[in-house]
């Protein structure tokens, strides 16, 4: 084996884990926007959404 493949892996493996790292945050994303809109559907607001009025 040669040094060029040891560094070819080593790259692979690191975009591999990076790319998987970036997908699993944006579809945490996604299902989080998911569930605020089904709450907010069901009448539950955000606690920063209250008027000056309601404090």
């Amino acid at each position: 084996m040669s040094h060029t493949f040891y560094v070819a892996v080593s790259y692979i493996a690191a975009f591999a884990v990076s790319f998987g790292l970036v997908a699993w945050v944006w579809l945490d994303h996604r299902a989080r926007q998911r569930e605020l809109a089904q709450l907010e559907a069901a009448g539950i607001r955000r606690r920063s959404d209250r008027s000056e009025a309601a404090q």
